[in-house]
């Protein structure tokens, strides 16, 4: 029986020969243990030396935080110590592969035990090697990743610190975004990327801040009202496709207008702003007066002057009781007849009769002449216009009292506006005249004729020439004969007209005879009322 081999011996049975071979000292690295895929088994030797077994091929793991796809074995790699788990090993070379020899037999692992080599078969070296080959290949791959993904994240961090842009947005194109940029009609990543080259870039920066002041030019305050004449146009258009039977009036336009804005703004206020305060201002011939009443209030007072032209087309008068014509007995009887009911509630009455003035006043036109409204005294055509006209000024006292923009009527509603005033500024003048408010006729004019006159000049929106009579309100005006001349604004004569400017405010576009001047101003203001 033969005993154990020891190490270094010569492999013969009797244990004669060379003494044994003593191992050089070794790193203090080597006694570490060395790491092992977790899944793969440790090779050991088989228990017969003299028939050695190949391990069987596995597919090659991924080493541990590796990226990329497995690639071809390695040669096998020489054997040699151990290295430590935090010091990896490149793969050596690899050496031309050798043409298979035959499989290591008994005298091999004698060989091995003889030089001190580790015993492991040639198909487990190969497998060790190619393994941790292609390991330390995989981790190198993925540190390269990693290093070029750092690097992009780098470059965009200082692209985004130092405001560089890249090829696509270079100077000359930001520089053609700057308009695009003012009107902020750019996409996001043209915005983004324009904004960080101002930052760096001072003919770009100053360039851009003279084209955001020029667009804040262009851009002007919008009323948040419709149009005034978007009603009339889309009632035009339907009436050319299949016109009307009896269509509305042209004098009936302007407060047809000017109901339907007011009941749109009644419409969309909250039950809290009927109560809102609203200011009435008015001229009583002498001096401004003012009283402060509610919106419910201010409805009421329209609904109750609208029923003397209700009266005077026989539609029902919204007064239960007997009450004077005069404005303000009416209005004072209609507010009693309020009384407490909802302050919303007074919408309701008022818009419905506002509708049948319309329907009846397009039945009316050929006898409108002839009707005369009681109170003003007016025809029923100018009574429209006069109504016309106060619905729009109260309508302006609402939108103030509740903060909400309202316009000025269309231009040619505002023409006709304009046009009754002046047309009834020789009958207020002689009235003036009467009451001892107005200078008396310097000469006497026969009905018809021409005489002295004012030159009435209204620009803007609703803008002509009126040639006003000064001695008698049966005279005609001449141009030949002007002692005066007053230059307004439409808007601006409107607010006269209606109580909301004093006469010396609007006496600085005059010239002439002064006195006619200022006896013109007070009967244009005259001409207000509550």
């Amino acid at each position: 029986m033969s005993g154990p081999r020891l190490p270094g011996g010569d492999g013969r049975a009797d244990g004669a020969g060379e003494p044994p071979r003593i191992p050089p000292p070794r790193p203090a690295a080597d006694d570490a243990p060395r790491w092992v895929p977790p899944d793969r088994d440790v090779p050991w030797p088989p228990d017969d030396p003299g028939t050695p077994e190949r391990p069987t091929a596995r597919e090659r793991p991924t080493a541990p935080g590796g990226f990329g796809t497995p690639e071809q074995p390695a040669a096998p790699e020489p054997p040699g110590p151990p290295t430590a788990p935090d010091a990896p090993r490149a793969p050596d070379p690899v050496p031309p592969q050798q043409p298979p020899g035959p499989e290591p037999g008994a005298g091999q692992t004698q060989a091995r035990a003889r030089t001190g080599e580790p015993e492991v078969t040639a198909g487990a070296e190969e497998a060790a090697g190619a393994e941790v080959a292609d390991g330390a290949e995989e981790v190198a791959d993925g540190a390269e990743e990693v290093a070029d993904g750092a690097e992009e994240a780098a470059g965009a961090m200082g692209h985004a610190g130092t405001g560089e842009v890249s090829d696509v947005f270079d100077h000359g194109t930001l520089k053609s975004l700057l308009g695009a940029w003012a009107l902020s009609a750019c996409p996001p990543e043209e915005t983004t990327a324009v904004e960080a080259h101002l930052t760096d870039c001072a003919a770009c920066a100053e360039e851009a801040l003279r084209l955001r002041d020029a667009v804040g030019l262009l851009r002007h305050e919008e009323s948040l009202d419709l149009d005034p004449l978007l009603r009339s146009r889309v009632l035009a258009g339907c009436l050319d496709r299949r016109p009307a039977r009896i269509p509305v009036p042209e004098w009936a336009g302007p407060y047809d207008a000017e109901a339907a804005r007011l009941d749109a703004l009644l419409r969309d206020m909250g039950a809290a702003e009927w109560d809102a305060e609203v200011r009435l201002r008015w001229f009583d011939g002498e001096r401004q007066r003012t009283r402060s009443v509610t919106v419910a209030q201010v409805v009421g007072h329209l609904t109750a002057v609208d029923g003397l032209v209700a009266t005077a087309l026989g539609l029902p008068d919204p007064l239960t009781a007997t009450a004077a014509p005069a404005f303000v007995a009416r209005t004072e009887a209609y507010w009693r007849q309020m009384g407490e009911r909802s302050p919303r509630s007074a919408r309701v009455p008022w818009r419905a009769q506002s509708h049948t003035l319309v329907q009846a006043a397009s039945f009316a036109v050929e006898r409108a002449e002839a009707l005369i409204v009681p109170g003003s005294g007016l025809p029923l055509p100018d009574a429209f216009l006069d109504r016309a006209f106060e619905c729009w000024v109260h309508g302006a006292d609402i939108a103030e009292a509740v903060a909400y923009p309202y316009r000025q009527p269309a231009a040619p509603h505002l023409r006709l506006l304009v046009d009754l005033a002046a047309r009834m500024l020789p009958v207020v003048l002689a009235a003036r005249r009467r009451s001892g408010l107005a200078a008396p006729a310097r000469t006497l004019t026969a009905a018809g004729a021409p005489g002295r006159s004012l030159h009435l000049e209204i620009e803007g929106a609703g803008g002509g020439d009126w040639h006003i009579p000064l001695d008698s309100p049966a005279a005609v005006g001449s141009e030949h004969q002007t002692v005066a001349h007053i230059a307004l604004d439409g808007l601006e004569f409107c607010q006269l007209a209606a109580g909301h400017v004093t006469p010396r405010d609007a006496a600085a576009g005059a010239v002439g005879d002064r006195e006619a001047v200022h006896d013109v101003l007070l009967a244009t203001a005259s001409l207000s009322r509550l």
